[in-house]
């Protein structure tokens, strides 16, 4: 009787031992997997070139430079937000904002508003909202008793769609199928959306209850997503004082609607090399081919278009008619950190979409 139980006893310390040994190792390739996509995310990140961003981008437009001076007058900080949303001006594309509440990113869009001579609309979205909300609704007029279409705030050339993710899918898509088309259909008849036409929409991330996320195929229609930090002390001390004098500040309207179709049409020609238009693709490419490491799907052919036409304005933005590698380098985190898809695994141990895309993007060769 007592050898069968030392037997069994042994059989079990075996068993541990192996399973401890498995548990170990198992452990170990995972810490080198974490590290894998977490060694950028030391001090020496704020200097390599992918993670640099467009925040301490110079601004040598003169037109584009005034702009953004008179924002300031408001606006303490958010250089990369800012610089953010006169690029989709000049390109005439929409982004997302995100972060938490309260960091002022409303309040930006609306002051870049009071800049420019154009139509500009804000539609708070909430869940019990309709399509016909935002695009148009039938009237009874009351004279010759016939209905008439009167259109909403869609109809419009900025439009901020505040808190999108609040709203259900069906007025998501009515928004989307905007954004894409640039024109809606109302009763077999379509209307043109004033030109130019771009939306910049927000989402709180925090919150989950009476929110509606975003499916990734219509994510994939914003040709950036920002998101919005934490000012510095020195810059919040500023805050208060600018608020202080808020009422006493105004904002002059500094860029007309001709002036900025007149800016769209000259980025687009500027010139961009073929290298760099291969460089552009491969970058793309490499979130494709990289499902082995945690991402389930890459980014799409759409984020090569982005890359080509954000670069172009990043290049008008420093009065230049050339695009470097340097511009497609520095917004490559913009464009491509809503397209990619990581797994769960990835997801639960804390993994960023940023944290995957700088360790792919940095084996990318520049010339093949």
């Amino acid at each position: 009787m007592m050898d069968n139980i030392i037997l069994v006893f042994s059989i079990l310390l075996i068993v541990l031992s192996i399973l401890f040994i498995f548990l170990s190792f198992y452990g170990s390739s995972k810490q080198k997997e974490l590290d894998k996509f977490t060694k950028y995310e030391d001090n020496s990140l704020e200097n390599w070139i992918f993670a640099k961003g467009i925040k301490d981008f110079p601004i040598k437009n003169p037109k584009l430079s005034v702009v953004k001076k008179e924002i300031g007058k408001k606006i303490i900080g958010m250089d990369e937000f800012i610089n953010t949303m006169l690029l989709s001006l000049i390109v005439e594309w929409n982004i997302l904002v995100e972060w938490v509440p309260g960091l002022a990113k409303t309040k930006t869009i609306d002051i870049l508003s009071q800049t420019l001579w154009l139509d500009f609309s804000r539609i708070q979205f909430t869940p019990d909202m309709l399509p016909s909300d935002i695009v148009w609704t039938d009237i009874l007029n009351s004279k010759t008793n016939e209905f008439e279409i009167r259109f909403w705030p869609i109809f419009a050339n900025i439009v901020l769609a505040d808190e999108i993710n609040r709203t259900t899918p069906k007025v998501q898509s009515a928004l989307l199928e905007a954004m894409q088309e640039k024109r809606v259909t109302i009763w077999n008849k379509t209307y043109d959306l004033p030109n130019p036409f771009f939306v910049m929409a927000t989402q709180n991330p925090l919150e989950q209850e009476w929110t509606y996320q975003l499916p990734e195929a219509q994510i994939d229609r914003f040709f950036f997503k920002i998101l919005v930090d934490y000012p510095t002390r020195t810059e919040e001390t500023k805050m208060l004082d600018v608020l202080e004098n808020d009422e006493y500040i105004e904002i002059d309207k500094l860029l007309s609607r001709e002036e900025l179709i007149k800016i769209q049409e000259e980025v687009k020609k500027v010139k961009m090399s073929e290298d760099i238009k291969s460089y552009a693709v491969r970058l793309a490419k490499a979130t494709r081919v990289c499902v082995s490491k945690g991402v389930l799907y890459g980014a799409s052919p759409r984020a090569s278009i982005c890359l080509m036409q954000w670069a172009k304005g990043l290049a008008y933005m420093e009065n230049r008619n050339y695009v470097t590698i340097e511009d497609v380098q520095r917004i490559s985190l913009l464009v491509f950190r809503h397209r990619i898809i990581l797994s769960y695994d990835l997801i639960v141990d804390g993994i960023s979409p940023d944290n995957i895309l700088l360790d792919i993007l940095a084996w990318v060769k520049i010339f093949e």
